[in-house]
């Protein structure tokens, strides 16, 4: 437990922040997870439709700073091709 006051405080903004961004964190994951369940059973419809839903989560989550714009970029382009694999 700290002592000091500004240390207290700390604690508190960092335990806030920790579940700020698990929450986001968790939500990218659940989209990402999603869009390669359809892929693997061949809905090329139902990939395409989580696909923009996943780009739309991945894009908010760098926008609050959760995770970094080329991870999210990683992400979408690893997302897409493996949805454009599907169609082809």
């Amino acid at each position: 437990m700290p002592n000091k006051k500004s240390a207290i405080r700390r604690v508190r903004t960092s335990e806030r922040n920790r579940l700020y961004n698990r929450y986001w964190k968790s939500r990218c994951k659940t989209a990402v997870k999603r869009v390669l369940e359809s892929v693997a059973a061949g809905d090329s419809e139902l990939a395409v439709k989580r696909l923009d839903a996943a780009q739309s989560v991945l894009d908010k989550a760098v926008v609050k700073g959760v995770i970094h714009k080329n991870t999210a970029a990683r992400r979408k382009s690893r997302l897409s091709n493996k949805v454009k694999s599907l169609n082809a």
